[in-house]
């Protein structure tokens, strides 16, 4: 039985995964006019939808509203008692209907026309009554239903649910929305929280910025490794600027050479082209490039190649950027 169940969801994923990938050869002028409709709205997008091809469209709209574009969703039932009031000649409506013949949609489509707002179709039969009154009809079709009987709404549900991402991700294009901006949507969002961190509010500058020349002998670059408390000191030449990083790890590995390290120079153990941010870089980007060199700091120089500040690990971890 258990492998019997698994054989079934198996053949799931691939119908479903089948589904998504048959809409790729389906983008054409029609998903661009939809997205031209979209990007141009002065109002807000409004999407409709019954049932199962209903929840998909909440989530949609939602999708659309978390990344720059005005949307909510509109119960058809609903909106024949009243709400299609919330729709204004400026809005522009996505409904999604497999069937393309839902009834409520259907009755709700007079208002909407009034109004002369545009309509873009999501549907599974391109040639339904629906489609015929739409200004975009994208096709959604899928060959296959993933229930075993070919009834319940699978397969179809993804593959609308695929295609209003691909809308929505085209629109958060053409937008230019940056991570800040989908921070401020996500202000209690750890996404949001992650954008928010700049490197500039986090990195160590000034005084705090551990610094010594390159000819300073090792007791004077411990002493400011130690004072600093940073694990690490930058390394600058007689004008200030940055020509390499000393670590606890340098000073480990100075102790293994020949002729121990009382005259040893800060040059001459220091790690050459360290690795450089700059403050406007995002503070989980410096995380990430930590992570994938097995550092523990960055330093952040200014146009002039010398050290303005220093972001250590421990100040992205202690500011819940994981």
């Amino acid at each position: 039985m258990n492998a019997r169940l698994l054989r079934l969801a198996e053949r799931v994923l691939r119908i479903e995964a089948e589904g998504i990938l048959a809409l790729v050869p389906r983008l054409d002028a029609r998903f661009l006019r939809a997205v031209e409709l979209l990007h141009a709205c002065r109002g807000r997008v409004i999407v409709t939808g019954m049932g199962k091809s209903g929840l998909i469209g909440r989530k949609i709209a939602a999708t659309l509203a978390s990344t720059g574009t005005p949307a909510y969703f509109l119960h058809p039932a609903e909106g024949i008692h009243g709400d299609i009031g919330m729709v204004a000649r400026d809005d522009v409506v996505i409904a999604l209907s497999n069937s393309g013949e839902t009834d409520e949609v259907l009755a709700i489509l007079p208002q909407l026309k009034r109004l002369g707002v545009s309509l873009i179709l999501l549907t599974g039969t391109t040639g339904s009554a629906l489609a015929k009154q739409s200004d975009v009809v994208l096709d959604v079709s899928v060959s296959e239903e993933a229930c075993p009987m070919n009834l319940a709404p699978t397969s179809s549900t993804t593959a609308a649910l695929a295609l209003g991402d691909a809308l929505a991700m085209a629109l958060l294009e053409l937008k230019g929305l940056r991570p800040e901006d989908y921070a401020a949507l996500h202000p209690r969002g750890t996404l949001g929280w992650r954008a928010l961190f700049k490197v500039a509010d986090l990195m160590h500058t000034g005084l705090a910025v551990p610094r010594v020349v390159e000819d300073a002998p090792l007791e004077a670059v411990i002493r400011e490794i130690t004072d600093k408390r940073l694990g690490v000191t930058t390394v600058v030449d007689a004008a200030g600027r940055l020509v390499g990083i000393f670590t606890d790890g340098d000073l480990r590995r100075a102790h293994f050479r020949e002729g121990g390290i009382q005259n040893l120079k800060a040059r001459d153990c220091m790690s050459r082209s360290p690795k450089v941010i700059t403050p406007d870089e995002l503070a989980a980007k410096a995380l990430s490039v930590m992570e994938s060199f097995a550092i523990t700091s960055l330093v952040i120089v200014d146009e002039a190649g010398r050290p303005a500040g220093v972001i250590h690990m421990h100040d992205i971890l202690r500011a819940k950027i994981v």
